[in-house]
């Protein structure tokens, strides 16, 4: 559009300057012409041709000898035509012309000598001679009378000449200016003409880059299409290729409310071996602990002397973040990657409300799992039985205390019926409630004195044996999901992640996921810590050329500062296409972004990472009434910027919105300052019940705030019936026993008559039923209200109103837009729909 403007503007200037050429051309023409007139210089070209004739002619005439040679030797004066002279000229000289014809013929003319007569004199000379012939040959009166009107014709016919003269000069201009706007269009067309093939060329030009383009796009879509085929062929042909004989680790997390003893649980699992000084067959890896075969079967030895199960898992990897935080982590193209985890219920408290969030993100991603019953160190007189099966530890305890264990295990089983779950102690479920899967084990633990630990890692290595031994068989398919992403010193900033299946090789080109979209990076290096018998000597971390699923590792790389901790990382293969790798890691977020669908008004949610956020959007659009709008979506430390972003909700009218509800991440001190300046809230909270409970909580607030703002302006509907028998005060203030027949009265209400011209009685100042004063009546209820008249007093029931008319709330536009924005949900359907009914009586648009 710009480059057709600036043509358009060139021929426009173009056109200007030609049109001034022409002009000044135009004017120097006149100016000229006007000159040559004025020297008497002038001729046209019709003037010129008939000069050249009549110079044509005379030479003829001399050369007949019509013309006396001697009279062309002599020059002539201009002769004006004056009749009495004339007259008297002929009349004295009659008879001395013959005589000077006579002597002009027989002087010889002069070689080379050319007459000096102009061409417009001429026609006067022929006439001239004709005269003096007749004069000669007669000297009739009449011929001078004649002579006398040939020279009123002569007058005539110069100014003849003259207009003929000008018209041809104005018809010479007027054949010049044609010819010359003729060339003007010809150029124009000439120029346009260029204009038009250029432009077609450019047309042709870009069709064809633009074909171009959308061949390369067709040609890199068919590309990445063969690439995902062959991708997925070849995941196919691994998964085919597993084996029940080559398992992987279990992973492991642990999940629970706050305080339940999770951390304590952990730290037990984990070092009861390093406890006995056998240091060997536990190693700490990046982000999880990872247990040898040897080890957990020399931890479950006493408990198996009577369970009699064979251990074949290759070891146990549990991960060390507790909470659903690392368990929303562990996720890789839409799929879990956990494949068992432990509920930590609190015996002596219940399932409380992180445990409930905990068991519900279980069952939607149809995770089994193990419930831990722990504290029951704390059944009074409790015996300890440090390390003990959890069986053995309670044929030792007081009668006392096994009924009150039992009580409270009794109770933990029915708050789990009533989320849905059929649960039963593992050693009294039969072989049927192992194979259904409704069927959930429990486990009594103590993670003080570890009554229970033994059984629980028994009870896992049998779930992972006996039910999810097809999705335990190693795969040569690469699952891969970050757990972390920090800087260490010497190393700056690396990846922490969980290789599930799959190969993790130095110097692999790896794709991982931003906000900013696909980031390539070659792995420079794939580090673990040292095993934990070196835990005192200060070590560096150990480099590994390859990694094997299941362990964590610590992957160094350049440009991970965006990388997005819960998202999956692939690497491009030999034969894989590199659009098709990028496309497949950026899934879960390009998934995430079109199940958001961010609102035009709402809040602005933060999360740590990708899995915690898409837990966390869902609670807000799903499981709140009303559903939470969210506007903007973030993941990590909430900066100055994300405050700016949110900020404009206060300029959209909107204050209530300008709000950040920040899930497990650091707010910059900067951030929180500019905050404050621009109205803006930030919530923070590490369980998402209570950032829920906050926003909650601060909604109400404002409602509660704008709807006492409001109360001056809103009108609730209502019509009203006064009981004529319960007139206690007909004159201000007027205190009458009145029947709501619709709507709701409320203290306040203005009320008027409309059948007597909307006669105004007063305002409703306080509302009695049974000598109880209260705020509202609904309908069907019969009250006492007192109504004051503050502009008019004097109006008494009886003169200006009785019962035989019915009062109605008086609304205005104004109040109704007030109820609408303000007290939507304090009136039901029928309520509005006596709004509606109002309108009409008060004729509101």
């Amino acid at each position: 559009a710009k480059r057709l403007a600036d043509i358009e503007a060139a021929e426009e200037a173009e056109a200007k300057r030609i049109a001034e050429e022409k002009e000044r051309k135009k004017q120097k023409q006149r100016e000229k012409i006007e000159r040559q007139k004025k020297e008497g210089t002038y001729m046209t070209k019709a003037q010129k041709a008939k000069a050249r004739q009549a110079e044509a002619r005379l030479e003829a005439m001399k050369a007949a000898g019509m013309i006396p040679i001697a009279e062309l030797d002599k020059p002539e004066k201009v002769v004006y035509n004056d009749k009495k002279k004339e007259k008297e000229k002929q009349e004295s000289k009659p008879t001395e012309e013959p005589k000077m014809e006579d002597s002009k013929v027989e002087e010889p003319p002069k070689v080379g000598e050319k007459p000096e007569e102009e061409s417009l004199e001429k026609p006067k000379e022929e006439e001239d001679s004709g005269d003096e012939w007749d004069a000669a040959s007669s000297g009739d009166d009449w011929d001078a009378e004649s002579s006398d009107g040939e020279g009123k014709f002569d007058d005539l016919a110069a100014r003849l000449k003259k207009v003929e003269i000008e018209n041809e000069d104005d018809e010479d201009l007027i054949a010049l200016e044609k010819k010359k706007e003729e060339e003007r269009l010809r150029q124009l067309g000439l120029e346009r003409a260029k204009r038009e093939r250029e432009e077609a060329e450019r047309m042709a030009k870009r069709e064809a880059m633009e074909e171009e383009e959308s061949r390369k796009e067709q040609l890199a879509a068919q590309r990445r299409e063969e690439g995902r085929i062959r991708r997925m062929e070849q995941e196919k042909a691994n998964l085919a290729a597993r084996s029940r004989d080559d398992l992987r680790c279990p992973i492991v997390v642990i999940m629970g409310h706050v305080d339940t003893g999770k951390t304590k649980l952990l730290d037990k699992i984990r070092k009861t071996n390093v406890q006995e000084g056998e240091a060997g067959g536990i190693t700490q890896q990046i982000g999880a602990t990872y247990f040898e075969q040897k080890t957990l079967i020399h931890q479950t030895k006493k408990l198996n002397e009577s369970e009699h199960f064979d251990i074949t898992v290759p070891g146990m990897l549990i991960i060390d973040t507790p909470g659903h935080e690392s368990f929303t982590n562990l996720r890789s193209r839409g799929s879990s990657l956990c494949d068992v985890a432990i509920l930590v219920v609190d015996l002596m408290h219940g399932l409380e409300q992180q445990t409930i969030e905990s068991l519900n993100m279980l069952r939607s991603r149809n995770t089994p799992f193990v419930v831990a019953l722990n504290k029951v160190d704390r059944c009074y007189a409790w015996k300890t039985c440090k390390d003990m099966p959890i069986r053995d530890a309670l044929k030792e305890q007081p009668e006392g205390t096994i009924l009150e264990y039992e009580n409270r295990c009794t109770e933990a089983k029915v708050q789990l019926q009533e989320q849905g779950v059929n649960s039963n102690l593992y050693w009294e479920m039969g072989d049927e409630d192992w194979m259904n899967s409704d069927f959930i084990p429990l486990v009594p633990t103590s993670a003080v004195t570890g009554e229970g630990v033994q059984d629980v890692l028994l009870l896992l290595c049998q779930i992972a044996q006996r039910k999810l031994w097809k999705q335990l068989m190693w795969c040569a398919n690469l699952q891969c999901t970050i757990l972390e992403v920090k800087a260490i010193d010497g190393l700056g900033m690396t990846v922490d992640a969980l290789v599930v299946n799959g190969y993790l090789k130095e110097g692999d080109r790896a794709v991982f996921c931003t906000l900013d979209g696909p980031i390539i990076t070659e792995i420079r290096g794939l580090l673990t810590p040292p095993p934990s018998r070196e835990s005192r000597i200060k070590s560096e971390y150990i480099h590994h050329k390859e990694i094997k699923g299941a362990r964590g590792v610590k992957i160094i790389g350049n440009g991970l500062e965006k990388v997005m901790a819960g998202t999956p990382v692939m690497t491009i293969g030999e034969f894989d296409e590199e659009e098709d790798i990028k496309a497949e890691v950026m899934s879960d977020l390009t998934n995430l972004q079109e199940k958001l669908s961010t609102d035009k008004k709402g809040v602005m949610v933060q999360a740590s990472t990708l899995g915690a956020l898409e837990a966390l959007l869902q609670f807000l659009r799903e499981e709140t009434q009303p559903p939470i709008p969210v506007s903007h979506i973030g993941i990590g430390t909430i900066h100055k910027r994300d405050v700016t972003r949110i900020s404009i909700m206060n300029e959209k009218g909107c204050p209530e919105y300008a709000t950040i509800l920040a899930f497990d991440v650091d707010v910059e001190r900067e951030a929180r300052e500019y905050a404050n300046e621009m109205s803006v809230r930030i919530f923070t909270a590490d369980i998402i019940y209570h950032l829920f409970d906050q926003f909650t909580r601060f909604m109400e607030e404002l409602t509660a705030r704008r709807q006492e703002e409001a109360a001056a302006i809103a009108v609730f509907p209502s019509i009203i019936r006064i009981l004529p028998q319960h007139v206690f005060n007909q004159k201000d203030p007027i205190i009458v026993g009145v029947e709501v027949v619709e709507g709701i009265l409320k203290v306040g209400t203005p009320l008027c008559v409309p059948a007597l011209g909307g006669l105004h009685v007063g305002n409703v100042t306080s509302i009695e039923s049974n000598g109880r004063e209260q705020e509202t009546a609904r309908k069907g209820s019969s009250v006492a209200i007192k109504i004051v008249n503050e502009s008019n007093p004097n109006i008494t029931y009886g003169r200006q109103f009785d019962s035989s008319h019915s009062l109605y709330s008086t609304l205005t536009r104004a109040s109704i837009d007030a109820l609408k924005e303000n007290f939507k949900d304090k009136l039901e359907n029928e309520d509005w729909r006596l709004v509606v009914k109002l309108k009409k009586v008060f004729n509101i648009i």
